[in-house]
């Protein structure tokens, strides 16, 4: 049996486009709702929008057919308890009320062979229905581990959140392992905090001083240890796989839109993708450094709006 996973979703409506990307990145395809199965397994922790993992182990037409298939699982000496995501915090369509999902978790406990315990089980198996068939399968939890990072030492008011951060980090390296990943523009650091929480290797650099001192007390401040250069992105060596740039401080420092064409022309020397985040439209300026820009889409604060471009 190929595995298969079952995912959940939850996003606030201006993050809708920026969620939508960030899913694309990791799966190649989006769903307009909130649940997406897919062959391809994410640590749900990773995504500011992913609340739930299902890796199932059964599925079946009906409830009595996964119940008889349910017979079959083996746990070995493994306590396990059942949760129905069909609920209205889960928001797995279609909701079911209390006493439905009470029976149907009660029938399943006593098809498998294996012993039940509500406070401390060694697995959780969640229950969902979803498009008419009935899964059982180990769920894994997501953890909103950006909320660690919204208080650090060394703030700047036009920062990227880090919620926001964490899912442009997954756009830019949606699967990171081997990638040279470098952000030449850090100021403070929170795509550089976001990233090494997930166990993503980057680089920082920045011309500013005073921000490169702020994101390497931001970066020890949550026990990572900093690897950020003093430096224009100019000075930057070629060979990354990965630039991020954010170009949000445009809008507070009067940057000539030479240098803006600079930062993206030199992205696009030192990195074969660069993923740029800016307040305003720099289509011309992105052609004009020979990048093309494969996605995008719009990141809403209220009445800010910061624009996201996935380019190669």
């Amino acid at each position: 049996m190929t595995e298969m996973y079952l995912y959940s979703f939850a996003w606030q409506k201006d993050e809708y486009e920026l969620s939508r990307l960030e899913m694309r990145t990791f799966f190649n395809f989006h769903v307009e709702g909130n649940v997406l199965m897919s062959q391809k397994k994410v640590e749900p922790s990773r995504s500011p929008y992913m609340r739930l993992r299902l890796d199932i182990l059964l599925e079946g037409n009906t409830f009595e057919q996964l119940v008889e298939t349910a017979k079959q699982l083996q746990l070995g000496e493994r306590t396990f308890k059942i949760h129905c995501l069909n609920n209205s915090r889960d928001a797995i369509e279609p909701a079911l009320n209390r006493t439905i999902r009470n029976e149907y978790m009660l029938q399943l406990s006593y098809a498998i062979e294996a012993e039940p315990d509500l406070e401390q089980p060694d697995i959780v198996l969640g229950l969902a229905i979803h498009d008419g068939t009935f899964y059982l399968g180990e769920l894994v939890a997501g953890e909103s581990v950006w909320l660690k990072h919204m208080q650090k030492p060394e703030m700047y008011s036009t920062a990227l959140s880090t919620r926001d951060a964490r899912a442009i980090v997954n756009i830019a390296a949606p699967y990171p392992d081997g990638l040279k990943i470098i952000d030449p523009c850090c100021g403070i650091g929170t795509v550089l905090v976001e990233a090494m929480s997930m166990g993503i290797h980057i680089e920082g650099r920045d011309m500013n001083k005073r921000v490169v001192w702020g994101s390497r007390i931001n970066l020890r401040h949550f026990g990572y240890e900093p690897n950020v250069e003093i430096g224009p992105i100019e000075e930057a060596d070629e060979g990354y796989d990965v630039a991020i740039i954010d170009m949000p401080y445009n809008l507070f420092t009067h940057i000539s839109s030479e240098l803006q064409q600079s930062i993206i022309t030199n992205a696009r020397r030192i990195a074969k993708r660069v993923v740029i985040v800016t307040i305003e439209t720099m289509d011309d300026k992105i052609h004009h450094a020979n990048l093309t820009i494969k996605d995008r889409a719009v990141l809403k604060k209220g009445k800010f709006e910061r624009q996201v471009l996935i380019c190669e």
